[in-house]
């Protein structure tokens, strides 16, 4: 069996956006349009195909990406539909690590909200060249010069229209093409799916004129045909200007800026036309790199059938009649089920049993697929999210994905002992699917801690743990996950001394802990100068060292930030050991802890409130009653918006408190930003809480 569609001819995209911007319904559309589905689903109504748990369709957001296969225009496109609610963040960022081109979807009232920012920079980070799409035009105070303006500045994007509305009054009607110089009316009685191409209106040719102008301005800057004719004032044809376009767009120089409607069934073709007008195949991203397992020496993968086989494992899933589903973007090379591929990150071979094509949740059997493909395979049963798989003769190991840590956690456990065995199985599979899903137990108290990335994260997953997973549990109320670090340098020696005649342990070593920059993690550094420790014995100290971080010396949790540096120590000839360097290693550590000043670190969140003006008054108060640092206040259509950074232990049930304070008008996201020591009276409540005194 060979290709059917050719490499250049494939279009790999994902769809981002803030929580509510309309990426689901956008995404609905696109499949109606595209002929993969005959009717369209809401998400008001719980029926969209795209999001298909039964917790999406009862809160009516996407709480996980599903990936599905469309045509238009003799192309084929690979669609990731991705969440916009930060607590699943890390689920936009595997997806965003495989494609090659994304639609950020902005709300045409909204404009650039918390998570449209964070998205964005995630997409920043892989290069990945973007389209913008200002959706809802049809609202009431939408503004899609303001909306580019927003773009420009809060994401620093070199954004520009190639379309503008048609507004007759206050209503939405179509849209103009700068390129083309065609108006666009779409047809309600067909929900949209004919339309009418006509000539720019009289009235509005002015205007679309002086957009164009800027259009062009800015391409020529990418182009010298275009420059020239735009010295010269000379015609430019619509193909010269795509071409431009393109080029701008997948160097990731220029956004091209699309405007419309989905929900209204207005400008999703146009949209269609521009995924493959300007976004790239997988022929024109640059080939992938990666290390050799043996030697770790560069190497290079180019999409192409005829390569050797690589693919990144972006995503596990569990499936109620398949089982364990494994995502996979193919990079190179070609691959049929029942084959044997190796695993880098185990070392493990494992067997392709079934290659699946994905619509949604639903499955399609194929026998192949080939490079720049996104498919879903049974069979593998020790991958994890960012392991690589290649051909058994020629490995590979590409860049793994990094994700938060998790900020929130809670105690769980079985409501039967029949429960118990279920529980710990369960918790083990979502762990799997979810890298921000962290599963630990508590050696003090025995009970079993879940931690995520949110109050709702963790909702969502003790609910799938009922309904997919029939486990019965009582869940315990939020807990902050608190960090601790250190404010100055101190040096301390740990010793570890067993001699009872026979073989015994002995390590002594001394350290130096000093602060580190926030966010900079640990550093281990040896400084010992001659032989005052054996070579061998170093790693020891190390291991010893980061075991040793995991409880700090304040209430437990783990230490970050800081560096540990081996200044010197003493062994034994008969009765040193790897395990009393260990040992030795983690008791310095814990002491030149004790001497440096040690803090507790807080969760602190970023937090957006859109608040009715005569409320506002009363939004600050409780805010500086929660320990909020207001950053600004802003005002958008009819209401204010107030920025603000908080810790996550004053948030809890913020919802309920808003909804009271505003009559239900207010609303609010939040999103983790870094953490900071915490105030030494509630630190001092916080630990006394915790030592249990």
């Amino acid at each position: 069996m060979s290709r059917t569609t050719p490499l250049e001819r494939v279009r790999n995209i994902g769809i981002m956006a803030h929580i509510d911007a309309g990426k689901t319904t956008t995404t609905e559309r696109i499949l109606f349009y595209t002929g993969k589905t005959h009717r369209m689903g809401e998400v008001d109504e719980g029926a969209a195909v795209m999001d298909w748990m039964e917790q999406e369709k009862e809160r009516g957001i996407t709480i996980t990406s599903a990936a599905t296969t469309c045509y238009w225009r003799e192309h084929r496109i690979n669609l990731i539909d991705t969440p916009g609610h930060v607590d699943f963040t890390a689920e936009v960022e595997r997806s965003l690590r495989v494609l090659d081109g994304a639609i950020a979807i902005f709300c045409g009232v909204g404009g650039v909200e918390p998570q449209s920012e964070t998205v964005w920079r995630q997409a920043d980070r892989y290069r990945i060249p973007r389209i913008a799409y200002v959706n809802k035009m049809d609202r009431v105070g939408a503004d899609f010069e303001d909306a580019i303006e927003m773009i420009r500045d809060k994401l620093g994007a070199r954004a520009y229209a190639i379309q503008m509305p048609v507004v007759q009054g206050d209503l939405f009607s179509g849209i103009i093409d700068l390129v083309t110089m065609k108006s666009r009316s779409y047809d309600e009685d067909t929900l949209g799916a004919t339309y009418r191409d006509a000539e720019t209106p009289e009235s509005l040719l002015p205007e679309a004129l002086r957009r164009r102008e800027i259009l062009l301005e800015a391409l020529s800057d990418y182009d010298d045909t275009l420059l020239e004719k735009f010295i010269n004032d000379a015609a430019v044809r619509p193909q010269e200007i795509n071409a431009a376009l393109r080029r701008a767009t997948i160097d990731a120089k220029i956004v091209p800026v699309l405007c419309g409607s989905s929900y209204r069934n207005q400008g999703v073709q146009k949209l269609l036309d521009a995924v493959i007008d300007f976004l790239p195949s997988p022929l024109e991203v640059p080939p992938v790199e990666g290390l050799d397992p043996d030697d770790e020496e560069r190497q290079v993968r180019k999409t192409s059938d005829v390569e050797p086989f690589s693919a990144l494992a972006f995503k596990i899933a569990t499936d109620p009649y398949v089982g364990k589903l494994t995502y996979l973007r193919i990079y190179s090379g070609t691959v049929r089920a029942g084959q044997t591929v190796l695993n880098t990150a185990t070392s493990r071979k494992e067997r392709l049993s079934r290659l699946l094509l994905m619509h949604s949740n639903k499955r399609q059997d194929i026998r192949e697929a080939y490079a720049g493909d996104i498919v879903a395979v049974v069979g593998l049963k020790h991958v994890a999210t960012g392991n690589t798989l290649c051909d058994l003769e020629r490995p590979i190991i590409l860049e793994r994905m990094s994700f938060p840590e998790p900020v929130i956690s809670v105690a769980i456990e079985p409501k039967t002992k029949a429960d118990l065995d279920k529980l710990t199985l369960s918790l083990e599979k979502l762990a799997g699917e979810d890298p921000t899903f962290k599963v630990t137990m508590n050696e003090e108290t025995g009970q079993t801690i879940i931690s995520g990335m949110g109050e709702l994260h963790l909702e969502v997953l003790v609910e799938r743990l009922l309904r997919e997973f029939k486990v019965a549990a009582n869940v315990g109320r939020p807990q902050v996950t608190y960090r601790e670090s250190i404010t100055t340098s101190a040096v301390a020696e740990g010793r570890f001394i067993r001699q009872s005649g026979g073989r015994g342990h002995y390590g002594v070593v001394t350290l130096e802990v000093s602060p580190l920059e926030a966010g900079e993690g640990f550093a281990f550094e040896n400084r010992i100068v001659g032989g005052a420790i054996p070579k061998e014995f170093i790693r020891a100290v190390e291991r010893g060292v980061r075991e040793a971080m995991g409880n700090g010396v304040l209430a437990g949790y783990r230490m970050v930030d800081l560096k540990a540096a081996l200044l010197d120590g003493a062994y034994h000839e008969v009765d040193s050991s790897e395990l009393g360097f260990k040992i030795a290693g983690s008791l310095a550590l814990q002491e030149a802890i004790r001497k440096a000043k040690p803090v507790l670190l807080e969760p602190v969140m970023e937090l957006e409130v859109i608040v009715p003006e005569e409320y506002l008054g009363e939004i600050i108060n409780d805010l500086n009653t929660r320990r909020a640092q207001i950053q600004g206040i802003s005002r958008r259509v009819e209401a204010q918006v107030v920025d603000a950074r908080v810790p996550l232990s004053e948030m809890f049930g913020y919802a309920t408190s808003l909804r009271s304070l505003s009559q239900g008008r207010a609303t609010f996201t939040m999103e983790f930003s870094h953490y900071e020591p915490v105030p030494e009276k509630v630190s001092e409540g916080i630990v006394t809480k915790v030592r249990g005194y």
